[in-house]
C-alpha cells in the first residue's frame, strides 16, 4: 500500500467518484426542498417517502467534509506541506470558482423579487405564501440583499435563510476557504493533523456553549467537519510512519458504515442532542468512506458496489453542474410548485407532479445556468477532465 501510494503521489490524481458523490448529493438535496403538500393531507406513499427526505443537512455535511478532502489533497501529496502556488494565486482560484456563479444567482433571485413586486403594485396579483412555500422568497429586506452580497448573511439568524435558503452554506464555506490557509494548515505544519481537528472543532463548538449560541446559524462546528476531510486525505496520502499504520491498520469502509449509523441515531430528536454531534459523526463517516474507496482505487481493488454507483457516468455527469444545481433548485422549485398549486389535482398528483416535474425542470434550468455563468469561469483543465471522466467511464462500462 505504501509504495501505491509513494507511486500515486508521483502523478496528478484524480478521483471520479467525488464528483459522482457531490452529484448525488445535490440531487438529494433538491428533493428535500420539494414541498409535496398543498394543505391536505398528504397521501401516505407520499408520506413515507417525505420522511427519507429529511437528511439535507447529512448532504450538506458531505459537501464540507468533500471540499476539506480535496483541498487538501494537494497538500498532503506535496513534498512540503504547503499549497501550489501563493495564497492570493489560491484565493483567486477559490474566487473564479464560487463567486461568477454564486453573484449571478443572487441577481436572478432579486430580479425575480423586483418582477413580483411590481406585479403586485400595478396589477391584482398578490403572492401567495402558501402556494410559493419553499427554498425562495421574493420578500426581503434590504439588510438581506446587504448580507448576501458580501457573503456575511450565514452570521445572523434573521438573515441567514432568506431570499435564497441554501445560500447559506455556501457563505460558510467561503470563510472557511479563508481560514484553510491561514489557520488550519499551519497549525497542522506545526503539530499534525489530530490537534488542528480538535482546535477547529474547539473553534466551532465554543460559540454554542459559551456565548448563547453566538454565529449559531453558520454552523460554526462545520469548521472542524471541514478538518475531517482533511484528515481523510492526510490519512490517505501521508508517508509519516503514524498515519501510514493507521491507514493500513483500520477497516475504513466498516467504520464509514458504524459511524451512519450513530450519525442517524443521534439525529433522533426526542435525545435531545445538540446537531452538532449528529453532523460530526456523519462526517466521520464520510471521511472514513473517503479513506476507503481511494485506497481501493490506488491499490486497483475490484470496484465496490458503492463505488461503482458513485463512478457512474449519470451520477459523474450530475456532479459536474452540482454546484449550479445547489444553487438554483430553490427558485426553480417554488415556481413550480406555484404553477401546480393552482392547478385542479388530487393531493396524491400535487405530490407525484411536485417531485417528478419539480426535479426535471430544476435539472435542466440548472444545466442551461452551468453552461452559461459557471462553465465558463473553470479552469480549462477542470473542463477536460470532467468530459474525459464521464466519456473514459462510459466507455469502459459499455466494454
Amino acid at each position: 500500500m505504501t509504495k501505491a501510494i509513494e507511486k500515486s503521489t508521483d502523478k496528478r490524481l484524480h478521483l471520479p467518484y467525488l464528483d459522482g458523490l457531490r452529484g448525488l448529493a445535490s440531487l438529494y438535496v433538491v428533493l428535500v426542498h420539494i414541498e409535496p403538500s398543498f394543505g391536505e393531507q398528504l397521501p401516505r406513499l407520499w408520506s413515507l417517502f417525505a420522511r427519507t427526505m429529511k437528511y439535507g443537512a447529512f448532504s450538506v455535511v458531505t459537501f464540507i467534509v468533500l471540499s476539506g478532502y480535496v483541498l487538501m489533497l494537494p497538500v498532503a501529496r506535496s513534498e512540503n506541506g504547503y499549497l501550489t502556488g501563493n495564497l492570493m494565486n489560491y484565493i483567486k482560484k477559490r474566487s473564479q470558482r464560487i463567486l461568477p456563479p454564486y453573484y449571478v444567482n443572487l441577481f436572478i433571485c432579486l430580479l425575480l423579487a423586483a418582477t413580483i413586486f411590481i406585479l403586485e403594485r400595478f396589477t391584482y396579483f398578490q403572492w401567495n405564501e402558501s402556494a410559493g412555500a419553499g427554498a425562495f422568497s421574493p420578500k426581503f429586506s434590504l439588510i438581506d440583499v446587504l448580507s448576501h452580497l458580501l457573503l456575511v448573511h450565514n452570521l445572523s439568524g434573521s438573515t441567514y435563510l432568506t431570499i435564497n435558503p441554501p445560500m447559506w452554506t455556501v457563505a460558510t464555506e467561503w470563510q472557511i476557504y479563508f481560514l484553510f490557509p491561514l489557520l488550519l494548515l499551519p497549525i497542522w505544519r506545526r503539530f499534525g493533523l489530530f490537534l488542528v481537528v480538535i482546535v477547529a472543532f474547539g473553534i466551532g463548538i465554543t460559540p454554542i456553549y459559551l456565548f448563547n449560541g453566538l454565529f449559531e446559524s453558520a454552523n460554526p462546528w462545520l469548521l472542524g467537519i471541514f478538518c475531517l476531510g482533511m484528515g481523510a486525505a492526510d490519512i490517505g496520502f501521508s508517508r509519516k510512519p503514524q498515519l501510514v499504520a493507521i491507514r493500513n491498520s483500520l477497516p475504513w469502509g466498516f467504520l464509514a458504515i458504524i459511524f451512519t449509523c450513530i450519525a442517524f441515531l443521534t439525529e433522533w430528536r426526542q435525545l435531545g442532542l445538540h446537531i452538532w454531534i449528529n453532523q460530526s459523526f456523519c462526517g466521520l463517516a464520510v471521511a472514513c468512506l473517503f479513506i476507503s474507496l481511494t485506497k481501493s482505487i490506488v491499490e486497483g481493488k475490484q470496484p465496490s458496489l458503492i463505488l461503482r454507483i458513485l463512478q457512474h457516468p449519470w451520477a459523474i455527469a450530475l456532479g459536474t453542474f452540482s454546484y449550479s444545481l445547489y444553487l438554483m433548485h430553490g427558485p426553480v422549485l417554488v415556481f413550480v410548485r406555484y404553477f401546480l398549486f393552482y392547478l385542479p389535482i388530487s393531493a396524491d398528483m400535487f405530490a407525484t407532479a411536485s417531485y417528478l416535474v419539480g426535479t426535471v425542470i430544476s435539472l435542466i434550468i440548472s444545466y442551461w445556468f452551468y453552461l452559461f455563468f459557471e462553465r465558463p469561469f473553470m479552469s480549462s483543465f477542470l473542463k477536460k477532465r470532467k468530459i474525459k471522466d464521464a466519456m473514459s467511464l462510459q466507455k469502459h462500462q459499455a466494454d
